[in-house]
């Protein structure tokens, strides 16, 4: 007992020991009598830089209100800065921002004057600078140390940090117009000018405003290569690349507003090549290219009526995952997105000249519903979908042109066009009319839960239950989380019914008159050998005893050495064949050829390998 007392009572003394050292200083423009080191009020300095050369490590600056615009000091280069915190101590206002400022220099004169600018803060690592307004800083290329034109605002060695700050009105010709490097959490960062990151650069954001900073000519109007956490972008612009964010990634953030134009090929309104992570992405706009956002990895983002003249008006290359794209638009190519790949997305209202959904595009899993085309495309422009649901999009020339879809529902296209043109190639899909290009289509109606509401999962007897094909069926799941595949075999659009009664196909069941719950999957009705799974799998006719999988013949070939092997088929059944010459041995089969594609009637394969007495057994099934 007395040893562990003992141990405490070192350990509460080293605390008090360490707390003890560290030492107050204090700013206060009116002093009245400034005596180093400004350890009360009543010697306070009179400039920041004062308090902070007679500070040591681990000490907090206290600063009163007032405008601090003199004293400074030179770190990097020749670049004055109105506060060098070259020490890992805290600076700290006693009544914030709104009272409490720092202002630099900015020559109004332009390049021949760039040596009088003064930045207004430098810090070191683990220094804290907070609840200050930096304003009126500016970083010039006034010589050939770089450094000098990073941070107008603030230049910050990578663990500075800086919170409850308010950066206005700065200016870089290089980096970061507010503020280069550093950490910043609960800043309001607005109205600064600089060529790359007009706001920050090369910084971490935490719960930040980063709003109306302006980058005419090059890229990151709001930020550049930053990490932001749950911070706004609003209203800022660049020339070229990323109106808010350009090279960033920014988790649970809002970008709006947010403006890339002014040079040819300008792109991302909201973010460019950037990674997004829960955000909400809302009316930006970019002169050319993505609107919303330009070559993004995106999850779990909302795009919602942002806007491109060319191409991809919610987004432009990269890859979207359980996105929402709303409303968005394009004057030319891709309202929704162009060139893009989207996995378990939903895409509603979009509108482009052509592809109102999407333009050159791969969809997995998504809905499309109301996007409209000037001329063709009003859900999709050249794109491939699978398992895929688009209803009631429109354009003259179809909701689909030129795309490929597979396990799709492409229906309800409003009477402005048909649901696809001569050109899509569909495989297992529900629409109408009947394709001419594809195989294993339905055109019964799909039965959604409520289309109105835009609910557009299956009801329990939907034709599209277990109706596509698995060698189309993506990995993972469907649009709701859900396994792709239940049942055995995946259905048709982007929602899998999760709890099928039968393993049939309902829309091949219910043609034939079958009931769907399970009943007769395995009766053999027709009394020819092949139960009702089987007749669904081979394409046959259950009513029909003399439809069925049979093998007619294997007969020398009249073209080349060997045998013509024949069987009773289906045209748009794949078979695959197999051989034996001895049927005792343990596995005696092995497939001689695969994805034959079956004929109506019968289909023949020459068996060339077959060139001596044999014997020869064969045996034929649905791929």
């Amino acid at each position: 007992m007395h040893t562990r007392t003992l141990h405490l009572t070192v350990a509460l003394c080293l605390c008090l020991a360490i707390n003890a050292s560290a030492i107050v200083h204090y700013v206060d423009l009116n002093s009245a009598a400034p005596t180093p080191p400004y350890t009360n009020w009543a010697t306070a300095a009179t400039n920041i830089q004062d308090a902070v050369d007679a500070s040591t490590n681990g000490d907090l600056i206290l600063v009163t209100n007032g405008v601090y615009q003199t004293g400074g000091r030179v770190i990097y280069g020749t670049l004055t800065n109105r506060v060098a915190v070259t020490r890992p101590v805290t600076l700290q206002s006693v009544n914030g921002p709104g009272v409490t400022l720092i202002r630099g220099y900015q020559p109004p004169g332009g390049s021949t004057n760039d040596h009088l600018a003064v930045r207004c803060v430098y810090l070191t690592n683990n220094a804290l600078l907070s609840g200050f307004t930096l304003t009126n800083g500016a970083a010039l290329r006034s010589t050939n140390n770089t450094n000098d034109a990073h941070g107008g605002g603030a230049w910050s060695e990578t663990n500075g940090m800086i919170s409850n700050c308010v950066i206005v009105s700065n200016r870089a010709s290089n980096f970061g117009g507010g503020g280069y490097q550093g950490i910043y959490t609960d800043c309001t960062i607005v109205q600064n000018r600089g060529d790359f990151g007009a706001g920050v650069a090369l910084g971490t954001l935490n719960r930040c405003t980063v709003q109306s900073n302006s980058n005419p000519f090059f890229d990151g109007g709001g930020v550049y290569s930053s990490v932001l956490n749950k911070c706004s972008l609003i209203g800022n612009i660049c020339g070229e690349y990323g109106g808010g964010a350009y090279n960033s990634t920014l988790n649970y953030c809002t970008l709006s507003n947010n403006v890339a134009g002014g040079s040819y090929g300008s792109a991302g309104g909201g973010a460019y090549n950037s990674i997004l992570h829960n955000c909400t992405v809302i009316s930006n706009s970019a002169q050319y290219y993505g609107g919303g956002v330009f070559s993004g990895t995106l999850d779990n983002c909302a795009l919602i009526g942002n806007s491109c003249a060319v191409y991809g008006g919610g987004a432009r290359y990269g890859t979207l995952s359980n996105c929402t794209l709303i409303n968005n638009t394009s004057e030319n190519l891709g309202g929704g997105a162009d060139s893009v790949t989207l996995i378990h997305c939903m895409l509603s209202g979009n509108s482009a000249g052509h592809g109102g959904g999407m333009s050159f595009g791969t969809f997995d899993g998504c809905t499309l519903i109301g996007n409209v085309a000037v001329t063709a495309g009003g859900g999709a422009y050249y794109s491939t979908l699978t398992n895929c649901t688009a209803a009631g999009n429109a354009a003259p020339l179809g909701s689909l042109y030129g795309c490929t879809a597979n396990n799709s529902i492409v229906y309800y296209s409003d009477s402005n066009g048909p649901n696809y043109d001569v050109g899509t190639v569909l495989n297992y899909c529900c629409t109408t009319p009947l394709p001419t290009n594809g195989s294993g289509n339905i055109t019964n109606v799909p039965l959604f839960v409520d289309q109105l509401n835009g609910d557009l999962r299956l009801q329990p007897n939907s034709p599209c239950i277990n109706a596509g094909n698995n060698a189309f069926a993506p990995t993972g799941p469907d649009l709701d989380g859900n396994p792709r595949i239940a049942g055995g075999t995946v259905d048709i659009g982007a929602y899998e019914f999760q709890s099928p009664t039968s393993l049939l196909s309902y829309a091949w069941a219910q043609q034939f008159g079958l009931p769907t719950d399970g009943s007769a999957d395995f009766l053999d009705p027709d009394h020819d050998g092949m139960n009702n799974w089987q007749e669904w799998r081979a394409g046959t006719d259950p009513t029909n005893a003399t439809s069925a999988l049979r093998m007619v013949a294997a007969a020398a070939s009249t073209n080349a050495t060997g045998l013509d092997v024949t069987w009773q088929s289906v045209s748009g059944i794949n078979y695959f064949l197999d051989r034996s010459s001895d049927l005792g041995t343990p596995f005696p089969f092995q497939t001689i050829a695969t994805n034959i594609t079956g004929q109506a009637g019968t289909t023949t394969f020459t068996d060339s390998d077959a060139t001596n007495s044999g014997p020869y057994f064969y045996r034929v099934g649905v791929q």
